[in-house]
């Protein structure tokens, strides 16, 4: 299995930190209004790449965070005469409800900025203790010219970096310095105490002490959207690697492409810019969802409504064959195996099969994957119509698209069941390791050890490992048949 790293430009052989466990983090939302179709386009392919490392056996800990505290949330608030914390809290759940309208249910944990300030103020300590950050008057900097390998994800030279001004300010050392900590301004109401005085982490500080404190200085996989490259991403990488001395960061730097409309970038001031939940209005979840996974991850991708009518046809010439096989399988007599043709095994299955997984294995390459799908669509109802397919052969084809489906996270039965019906169990699974965690917190441990009977009952062992800070990162758990 390859995958193609950001930091390297090169498809690399996949090898998790910790053999079959993995930790994927992938960048969540600002909460300041409602999310918009790139948003989806990003989140539907980590949750499908999240799908495909779990059917291959993986133990995976998908991680995101919510940025609840932010500029432009601030200003959001003051432009409706909102409070900057209800406001964030209202798009949060927004954000959710669109999630799980996509299918995109694999996020195993919604870490929010705001629930982490204190691991936010140690990273920030640890960074000056080591002279990798400094005070001002408006707050605590990271030093950029401390840390040498910045602008190494970006493939940014020294003088690439001086062109940039991220944010303005006077009192910094160097033009290119950004924000760890924000000291409180007149009438902010979203501050918190520190050592510094009263203020608010800096975005990007916010994501490594949140991915420190569920995976420890280094993980597996990071994910996002390719305009966070820089300055988020270099930043992240300066900050962890500065505060641990361990390099890399990650191991594997995954960024989709831009998502267009009609050949231009979404923006307000276009008049293209469409939210999840208009574009819910119009076409079925399952349509954007296939819409999308007929470009690879990295690919730009445009957007239309006859580009998204074409792939709800698509989607619908799948159901339809889908149905027919299970119509073939009602009529069929248990023994039909046409003469000549071996039971055990139907070529159009199998190599259907092998093709859709070594696409997946190839940086999950989803377009070629859905060749694999109308392969088998258009293989099956051939030997339908020539009657040279057994029994076993409708019933492996019919299985197979099941898999396909719950690999995609799209509805392949004629019914077009959505992926969250599907993964109801797991779910539920899922809000009761929830559960346990936030006892375990509490220091409750009568009610969590109860939960972790009753999950052993059914089969559910629940591994506890400790992550960095001291605490107990996200139990993973396996099935155990």
């Amino acid at each position: 299995m390859k995958i193609q790293s950001t930091m390297t430009g090169n498809k690399e052989n996949f090898q998790p930190i910790h053999n079959n466990r993995i930790n994927l983090f992938v960048c969540g939302p600002t909460v300041y209004d409602n999310s918009h179709i790139g948003h989806a386009r990003t989140y539907i392919a980590f949750d499908v790449v999240a799908r495909y490392l779990k059917y291959k056996g993986f133990s995976v800990f998908y991680l995101q965070n919510i940025t609840d505290v932010d500029d432009k949330i601030i200003q959001r608030a003051a432009e409706n005469g909102a409070s900057p914390r209800m406001l964030a809290k209202r798009f949060e759940q927004r954000y959710l409800e669109d999630m799980h309208a996509l299918g995109v249910t694999n996020v195993n944990y919604y870490a929010r900025a705001t629930e982490h300030v204190p691991e936010i103020i140690s990273q920030i300590e640890r960074l000056m203790e080591k002279g990798f950050a400094y005070e001002t008057e408006s707050g605590i900097y990271f030093d950029e010219s401390r840390f040498q390998d910045f602008g190494k994800l970006s493939h940014q030279s020294v003088e690439d970096l001086k062109k940039h001004r991220i944010e303005p300010d006077p009192t910094k050392r160097n033009p290119g310095d950004f924000s760890l900590w924000k000291k409180r301004q007149d009438g902010e109401e979203v501050t918190w105490d520190s050592p510094w005085g009263k203020g608010r982490p800096g975005w990007h500080i916010e994501d490594t002490a949140i991915t420190e404190t569920y995976f420890g200085a280094q993980y597996d996989i990071h994910g996002g959207a390719m305009d966070l490259i820089f300055p988020h991403h270099e930043a992240e990488i300066a900050q962890m690697e500065a505060t641990s001395g361990k390099k890399p960061l990650v191991r594997y730097w995954m960024h989709t492409g831009f998502l267009n409309v009609k050949g231009e970038k979404m923006s307000k001031s276009l008049g293209n810019f469409t939210t999840i939940r208009d574009m819910l209005q119009k076409y079925e979840a399952d349509a954007f969802r296939f819409f999308v996974l007929l470009a690879h991850y990295r690919s730009p991708i445009d957007f239309s409504e006859e580009s998204l009518e074409q792939a709800q046809k698509s989607l619908e010439r799948i159901r339809q064959a889908a149905k027919i096989i299970e119509e073939q399988l009602e009529t069929a007599p248990e023994s039909t195996t046409p003469e000549g043709i071996d039971p055990s095994i139907d070529p159009s299955v199998a190599e259907a099969k092998e093709r859709f997984l070594e696409s997946m294995d190839n940086d999950f390459n989803t377009p070629y994957a859905l060749r694999a799908v109308f392969d088998l669509v258009r293989g099956v109802n051939r030997r339908i119509n020539e009657k040279t397919i057994s029994r076993k052969g409708l019933q492996d084809a019919s299985v197979l698209l099941s898999e396909f489906g719950e690999i995609l996270g799209l509805g392949f039965n004629a019914a077009g069941k959505k992926p969250e019906e599907k993964n109801i169990t797991e779910n539920l699974i899922e809000l009761l390791i929830e559960m346990r965690q936030k006892l375990r917190e509490k220091k409750e441990w009568q009610l969590a050890d109860e939960i972790r009977s009753k999950l052993n009952e059914m089969n559910i062992v629940i591994e506890d490992a400790k992550a960095g800070g001291g605490k107990y990162a996200f139990r993973s758990c396996t099935e155990i048949t």
